[in-house]
């Protein structure tokens, strides 16, 4: 090299730069159901509703947009679980696994207040939905992982 030639991309280099572009993806995907789901209740401004409040045409746009929420929060959520064990077990130095970490826990944020919209935007009597509350729970436990790895242990005992 000859000083004015850029240096190649190192792998780390390469995971981040593919993990934006996927995260960037995901997001518009995510942003694209969040769209669909604000149009089927589009009918009522005040949670939860009452199925009275919607039409028959109405409740069933809204519980299929439901459920394509859901099963995208489910997918996501196995997804993102994958990635934060799979950069947990990188050989990548920990300032670099904390980038990574980080860019996973911005893209997190930001999905789980899309996701929050299937505990607030319900119906007054919403069946009980085991599968949802396990995908809330395990959601939850990722993003604590990747907020615990972004601190690091010497943050956590800074405090004592």
């Amino acid at each position: 090299m000859n000083g004015t030639e850029p240096a190649s991309p190192s792998a780390f280099d390469k995971a981040r730069t593919g993990l934006w572009t996927s995260l960037q993806k995901h997001l518009a995907t995510v942003y694209a159901a969040e769209t669909a789901f604000a149009r089927a209740v589009a009918f009522t401004d005040t949670f939860p509703f009452a199925a009275s409040a919607a039409s028959e045409e109405q409740l069933q746009e809204y519980e299929q947009q439901r459920r394509a929420l859901r099963d995208l929060f489910t997918d996501e959520t196995t997804q993102l679980d994958t990635l934060v064990k799979a950069i947990r077990l990188k050989g990548y130095a920990e300032d670099e696994k904390k980038q990574l970490y980080l860019l996973l826990l911005g893209y997190m944020d930001i999905a789980a207040s899309i996701f929050e919209r299937l505990h607030t935007q319900v119906l007054t009597r919403q069946p009980a939905d085991d599968d949802l509350a396990q995908t809330t729970d395990r959601f939850a436990r990722v993003q604590k992982f990747a907020r615990l790895n972004i601190k690091g242990i010497a943050g956590l005992l800074g405090g004592f």
